[in-house]
């Protein structure tokens, strides 16, 4: 297959024009200089003119451009330019084709300006590798786009320096693509031979010029990919100036050091437009598992006195039983208030904390508990929790392949697993003889498990594409493989993905794009990329390693991932293809499901977190210049913008109309008043309202993530749409109205106490006992189960909870109502029996008296018989 790109999408056109904007007035125009390089042939060193980009405007133009381009986009005005330096920044959205813009704007600024000589500087492999592909795969595309325009594009090798020279002296568009460790490594040496990069060396070849000097003559255009891991360091600052850059264009999702910034794309703008798949999460966590007392040891910490460690529990906040991480030191009451909060935890006071390297423990004065790292106590087995997440991801691959095919969409599924340790998946082996073998490792086991129970089912026959069940699962082993570093022991082993073993690995990933996107003829024998779709990957969480037909993520470490929401979902985001290169834009198609161990709501609170720090999105925030590129229509009919000054105005008559507040954070009452279409608006701006209202409109949202267990198709039963009851329903309940509730505090106290003395049945706690018998033969020891029954508990009365302060948290009656409800009651006697039972129970009863009496007070009064909702809406919305 071949990969298709579209050319016509606005939104990477205006990250374009944002870049050529900045050079407005400059004439096509370049400068010469010679370069004396070693001829081979001839035998001697030869002068040739070498070709640089020259820049014609001063600070003042290039400060003009880039204000009437922020205007455009919406962006706060510079005021003004650092001094000496152009410093751009260009902000997209992971997976909104962000290289391919840069590229475009290659070719642009060509065309317009004449610059010839480009760098991009990116910060490792993956980027690297996958750059020099993009490089590849759209020589095609940007040829028919620029009437076959000639350029040269090239990796930086520091073996084929006579690449330098033909960058140097050609008139025809040069890309270089270079890693930034290239070039920094003991630059502030250069003479130091082996301490230095070779760019920094004097090169016989030359006549003794440095590579970097030649290079730095050219005065290229700068492109950074990803400048939060390329120019974070001192040395790599340094690095990028001695490239002499007519200036520095910055592509990233999250910009950590702020430049000038010319365009804006961020997650918000990304989801709502639907230029990057839509989240759902399926949710692996422990629930109502709070009766042990629950312990999992984080990390330690001897690096100076005291000694301490950071110990996860189950910890009683504001009465709600919360996992939180605490830290302790020697002799610390893990019950304390601060800490655990809770009375399981009193014997569990801090001996001592131990913190040998991969022996790390906490034991406990007054039990024989000992907490090791990573082993967690009072938890439902890890080990059990993967296994549910590897055959979720399976069971959700599956339902997607079976879906594209039965709506005929020619689109191949791919799932990820990212792992912490190669050996979970790959294990090595030692045989009798001394030789070293590969086997699975636990998840690569569970992984064949778990597909070959799941393919068997018949609903999923018609992905067997006419084999039989044997020959399905004979396949297994060929539809997954893991993308690790080798080393030169032919080794998988594990890296950060930076490292230098790293290079194979991601070369073999970007080469095999197109093919990880093909369906499988049939005709293949063995393993290959038409065959695979499940990737076991170990360092690939770093930026540049994508693919845009990952529709599942499961994160399958042996702790909880330490990794960011925004790297974990990055590799998936993008829109899917087909089988002939084309992107889909169904936004049904484009789901992306992430597999985590904890809830919904906790993977969304985190990812929105890090939106806020790491793009510096405010959500619920409207700023000063939030409403200037509004289009209006000038006196003279040309559309023009709304400007910084009425902006500014707006955002001072929201503030006095108490819609947000002084630092612009947005009130309940502009969410009102969106929703009940009375936004005020000054007279002077009627004209743009509606555009006004929408930019308010979107500062009130925020992300949108959804449980993937809630999905459900929903269709308008019109049998009963359009029947006479429903009629009659719709026209008694359609009016819009305002109400307010009223109750008796005396009669909801009555009918509480009756409810707890009439329906509450509490059983003491119980224990199962279980009996086996143990055989011992050749195979091991296996148990039988030969007796099970229940028995009661003794009664713990040694100290109860406080129960008016838990009823008071789960009802909001006042502590005199529920002391007077539980005395009348006459129930006390159940709440020694098994107090947790009890207060639970008796919550429920609370709850569903209050509930009943909430009902029968409400009031409704309309607003004005002419204010009613249409009963066409259920066909449209």
């Amino acid at each position: 297959m071949k990969l298709q790109f579209d050319s016509t999408l606005e939104y990477q056109r205006d990250a374009v024009e944002a870049v050529t904007g900045l050079f407005i007035g400059q004439t096509p125009m370049n400068s010469n200089f010679t370069v004396t390089t070693w001829s081979n042939q001839k035998e001697f060193f030869e002068s040739s003119t070498g070709v640089a980009n020259r820049l014609e405007l001063d600070e003042d133009d290039i400060l003009h451009n880039l204000q009437q381009v922020q205007l455009r986009n919406g962006i706060a005005p510079t005021p003004v330019l650092k001094k000496g330096a152009f410093d751009f920044d260009i902000e997209m959205e992971t997976g909104t084709g962000k290289t391919y813009v840069y590229l475009r704007t290659v070719f642009e600024l060509y065309k317009r300006y004449g610059f010839t000589k480009f760098i991009i500087v990116v910060p490792g492999i993956a980027i690297k590798e996958g750059t020099d592909k993009t490089l590849s795969i759209t020589r095609e595309h940007f040829e028919g786009l620029y009437n076959n325009v000639v350029y040269d594009s090239f990796v930086y090798d520091s073996q084929k320096l006579e690449q330098v020279r033909s960058f140097t002296v050609s008139d025809t568009i040069q890309i270089l693509v270079i890693n930034i460790d290239a070039f920094r490594k003991s630059f502030e040496n250069p003479d130091m031979e082996g301490k230095s990069n070779i760019i920094h060396r004097p090169n016989d070849k030359l006549n003794g010029s440095r590579p970097i000097e030649i290079i730095a003559e050219t005065n290229p255009i700068v492109i950074i990919d990803e400048p939060q891991s390329v120019d974070s360091t001192p040395k790599a600052k340094q690095a990028i100036k001695t490239l002499n850059p007519l200036c520095t264009l910055r592509y990233s999702a999250t910009h950590v050091e702020k430049h000038n910034l010319v365009y804006k794309l961020d997650a918000v703008d990304a989801f709502r437009m639907n230029l990057v798949k839509q989240i759902e999460v399926d949710s692996f966590e422990t629930a109502d598992a709070h009766n042990n007392a629950y312990l999992k040891l984080v990390s330690v910490d001897n690096a100076k006195p005291p000694i301490t460690a950071r110990i996860e529990l189950d910890a009683d906040v504001k009465g709600t039983v919360t996992r939180k991480i605490v830290k302790v030191r020697q002799g610390d009451d893990l019950s304390e208030k601060k800490l655990g909060n809770r009375a399981m935890y009193e014997n569990y006071i801090v001996n001592d904390i131990y913190c040998e390297k991969e022996n790390e423990y906490v034991d406990f004065t007054q039990n024989d508990v000992i907490l090791y790292k990573d082993k967690p106590v009072g938890e439902i087995d890890d080990v059990s929790i993967k296994d549910q997440q590897i055959r979720k991801t399976i069971e959700e691959h599956l339902e997607k392949e079976l879906r594209f095919r039965q709506n005929h969409l020619d689109v191949k599924v791919l799932s990820l697993f990212f792992l912490d340790r190669v050996a979970n998946y790959r294990e090595y082996r030692q045989s009798d003889n001394g030789t070293t073998y590969m086997e699975l490792g636990r998840y690569g086991r569970l992984f064949e498990k778990n597909y070959r129970e799941l393919i068997s089912r018949p609903k999923y026959k018609p992905l067997w594409n006419g084999r039989t069940l044997e020959e399905v699962i004979a396949d297994i082993p060929h539809i997954h493989d893991g993308y690790f570093s080798i080393d030169k022991k032919g080794v998988m082993k594990d890296t950060d993905g930076t490292t230098q073993s790293d290079d194979s690995t991601y070369n073999t990933i970007m080469k095999d794009k197109e093919a990880l996107l093909s369906f499988d003829d049939g005709t293949h024998e063995g393993k290959c990329p038409q065959k695979l779709r499940f990737i076991f990957s170990h360092s690939a969480l770093r930026e540049g390693w994508d693919n845009p037909n990952v529709f599942q993520i499961c994160t399958l470490n042996e702790t909880r991932s330490e990794v960011k929401k925004r790297q974990e979902i990055g590799r998936g985001l993008r829109l899917c293809v087909n089988q002939s290169g084309e992107r889909i834009h169904n936004t049904s198609v484009n789901t992306l499901t992430v597999m985590a161990n904890e809830s919904y709501q906790s993977f969304a609170e985190k990812l929105q977190k890090e939106y806020e720090t790491d793009e510096g999105i405010r959500f619920g925030v409207l700023e000063t210049h939030s409403f200037a590129n509004i289009l209006v229509k000038a006196a003279d009919g040309t559309d023009t913008y709304l400007g910084h000054q009425a902006s500014e105005a707006l955002f001072n008559h929201f503030v006095e109309k108490r819609y947000i507040d002084a630092g612009g954070n947005v009130l309940d009452t502009l969410r009102t008043a969106i929703k009940t279409q009375s936004v005020d608006i000054p007279d002077a701006y009627a004209e743009v309202r509606d555009a006004v209202i929408s930019v308010a409109a979107k500062a009130c949202g925020s992300l949108n993530i959804k449980p993937a267990g809630n999905r459900m198709p929903v269709k308008l039963n019109k049998a009963v749409y359009l029947s006479p009851d429903f009629k009659q329903l719709w026209d008694n309940i359609k009016y819009k109205a305002t109400y307010n509730v009223v109750f008796d505090n005396t009669a909801l106290i009555t009918k509480c106490i009756t409810a707890l003395h009439d329906t509450l049945s509490v059983e003491a706690e119980k224990l199962i006992f279980t009996k086996a018998r143990a055989e011992v033969n050749e195979s091991g020891i296996e148990t039988h189960e030969t007796e099970r029954r229940q028995v009661r508990a003794a009664y713990y009365t040694k100290q109860l909870p406080d129960i008016v302060s838990y009823l008071q948290n789960e009802t909001d009656l006042t502590r005199k109502s529920i002391v007077e409800i539980l005395v009348r009651s006459d129930t006390l006697d159940l709440f020694r029996k098994n107090p947790q039972k009890y207060m639970e129970e008796s919550a429920k009863v609370l709850q569903k008296q209050m509930q009943s009496m909430l009902v029968d007070g409400i009031k409704y009064t309309r607003i004005g018989d002419d204010s009613y909702y249409a009963q066409e809406l259920f066909e449209t919305e």
